[in-house]
Order: structure tokens, then sequence, then C-alpha cells
């Protein structure tokens, strides 16, 4: 499997007024939280720099009174599902988009349940990366958004771990609780972190990811608007991150991109030779008619590539009693959960498999462009 990230009274009469928006839940404007806004966090640790997955939990000592927002201090755009247990009856509710420096009401009104849980999951241009936190208590989640009562899960549903939350009370009498990467990035810094992140992403050099400003940032930023017609004031439009994910999922003129144009959910994985080793790294998430650009950073000699169609449970699509995938004969480690490898021997005695990657051929400064299509 690629996993790549009655009890409805009850849920409906905690989230009464949740606006829905569009299928990926449209982040809520009215109620995001200035920039600078220092209230505790909640953690949901991220892959990028350490490479461990930690949540921390602040504490707080009143019940919870008013709204329960969650702000997002991390370099990725986020969707965020809650659970409420109240008295051993379980409920989940998804997805909350929630952009870098901004916050969302993911429950109104007074919370009287015994305990609050959180998961939440990068949005698929960001691909593998990062995992989801480390929480103890399987829930159930769907694709799209969704209220689950129980915690037995049905036909297209998955169970993932979610961590209990408990916020703090901030200015404005709201409980809130802040996803966080281990770098503590504050709103302006989780900010620019986001958008050097997508302006790789979609092939412009502004590394480090750092949300440190700096001319190599701001070449980047301005070449990525004007490409794409825009002006410099463009970056404060509530619809930036939008537009910059619009441009990651179109084929570049520079870079790799993988373009899905099955009816199936394609995960992929790209591999780089350095010279000194190949390395293997996936799953990237394509949904069908997106497309995507993987993050390859410096110049590799060779790049290699290997994609397969899931279907909602993560299990290979198979045509004529064949998977349907797209590589070739090289063959490297992958398995079915998260990975990144740099040894490529003896792939089965690792407990790893062992799949076929085909050589992408790159020309210098050029882009090339791989449609996953049906046989």
């Amino acid at each position: 499997m690629r996993n790549k990230p009655s009890l409805s009274v009850v849920m409906a009469g905690l989230v009464p007024a949740i606006p829905t928006g569009r299928a990926q839940c449209e982040v809520d404007r009215d109620h995001r939280d200035k920039p600078g806004d220092d209230k505790r966090k909640i953690g949901y640790l991220s892959r990028p720099l350490a490479g461990a997955v930690i949540v921390t939990l602040a504490a707080f000592t009143s019940p919870a009174r008013a709204d329960l927002k969650v702000c997002n201090r991390m370099s990725y755009v986020v969707e965020a599902a809650i659970g409420i247990d109240d008295k051993n009856a379980i409920a989940t509710r998804g997805w909350f988009r929630i952009d870098p420096a901004t916050c969302r009401v993911v429950t109104q009104g007074n919370i009287t349940a015994d305990r609050i849980l959180l998961h939440a999951r990068s949005l698929p241009v960001y691909g593998a990366s990062p995992a989801p936190q480390n929480g103890t208590d399987n829930l159930c989640i769907a694709p799209n958004n969704f209220v689950i009562a129980g915690r037995q899960c049905h036909g297209g549903q998955t169970a993932v771990p979610f961590t209990e939350i408990k916020p703090s009370t901030g200015e404005d009498g709201n409980q809130v609780a802040y996803l966080a990467e281990d770098s503590e990035y504050d709103d302006e810094q989780a900010r620019l972190a986001a958008i050097q992140r997508l302006l790789v992403i979609a092939g412009y050099d502004a590394a480090p990811i750092d949300g440190v400003d700096g001319p190599k940032t701001q070449n980047a930023l301005a070449s990525f608007l004007k490409a794409r017609g825009l002006s410099a004031d463009a970056t404060q439009a509530p619809n930036f991150f939008d537009t910059m994910i619009a441009a990651v999922e179109t084929p570049s003129a520079t870079g790799l991109t993988w373009c899905n144009d099955t009816k199936y959910r394609v995960m992929a994985s790209v591999a780089t030779d350095d010279g000194k080793a190949v390395t293997s790294r996936g799953w990237y998430r394509i949904e069908p008619g997106k497309c995507l650009h993987p993050d390859v950073s410096g110049q590799p000699r060779r790049i290699f590539s290997f994609a397969e169609a899931v279907d909602t449970d993560g299990r290979a699509i198979k045509i004529n009693s064949r998977p349907l995938n797209w590589g070739g004969t090289t063959m490297l480690c992958t398995r079915d959960t998260q990975f990144e490898f740099s040894e490529q021997g003896d792939c089965g005695s690792r407990g790893l498999h062992a799949s076929g990657y085909g050589q992408i051929d790159m020309a210098a400064g050029t882009g090339r462009t791989l449609r996953f299509g049906m046989p």
C-alpha cells in the first residue's frame, strides 16, 4: 500500500457552523490571526530539518470556553482533521485547509468533550513530506470532506494517527493550538519559508528553505512573478499560495514534471545519481488531472522515475492482471510508506521492494514532462 500525508448528533452539536467551502476546504479568511501573535504551540513537527516527527503539547489550565482555532506556523500549506472523544464516543471531521501564518476555526462554541485530537497532512504538491505526527489514537479519515462517527473505518476511509491536543487560551478568549516545525518559525518566517519551498518545487533556486530573506530568495521570487505576469504586491494577496500551487501543478519549462492523465491516484518516486550514490525518494501523490514537480536539487548526473496507480486504499491498480505503473529496468529500493534510500543493494533482504525505474533524458537547461496515461 502506498500511504502517502449514533455520534453524528454529538459531532453536529459541537461544530454546527463550520464552513466547508470547496472540496479541500477553503481557508476561512475571517479567522486569520495577525502575524506575530505569540501563542503557545502544539507541534506537528515535519521532516525537512531534523527528519524526526515529534509532537509537543501546550498545557492549558482551564476548560475550553470558546472557538477552537488551529494556527499554522509550518512552511507547508496543510489540511487538518479534528477528533472529538466524549465518554469514549469518537467522531472525526475534516478537512480544514490552513495556509502558513494563518489560523482556522475548527470548532465553534463551548467544547465539553473529554479529549480533542488532531491530524494534519500536507497538500499533494509537497510529495513525500512532511510525515504525519506520531499520535497514538488511530482514527478514520476520508480523502475529501468528511464526518465519521466511531473508530471503524469503511470503504474509502483510512485509519491514521491523531494526537491529543490541549490548547491554550489566546488574548481574544478563544482556544488555540499551533502546528509547528522544529525550526520554530514565527508567522513571518513560516510564510517566507513556505514561499521558498514552493519556489524550489516550481524549479526556482530559493534554497535553503530557512525563512530568511535575502537576494537569492528575492531573485527567485522576482523571476516567478515575472514569468506569470504578476506584480510584486501579488505576494500579499490572500490567494497567493493558490497561485503558487497552481504553478507547481502545471508543466514547467525546466526540471522534471509528472502529469497524471488517468482516473486514478498515482504515487511516484524519483531517484538521482550524483556520481557517488543513487538516492531514491517517495512517495509523491499526484491526483487525477494534476501535475507535480518533484524536488530535484543540485545537478545530478542521472535522474530516474517510477510511478504506480493505486486505488483509494493504496492498492496497486491492475489492468488485465498487470499493475498499472510507469518505470524501466533500473532496479532501485522502495517501500510501501514514505522513504529515502541511498543504499540500493539487497533490497529484499532489507525488507524492501525492488522497483524498476526508468532513466529520464534531461537536456541541460530544459524541462521534461512525463505523462502517466492508460495503456
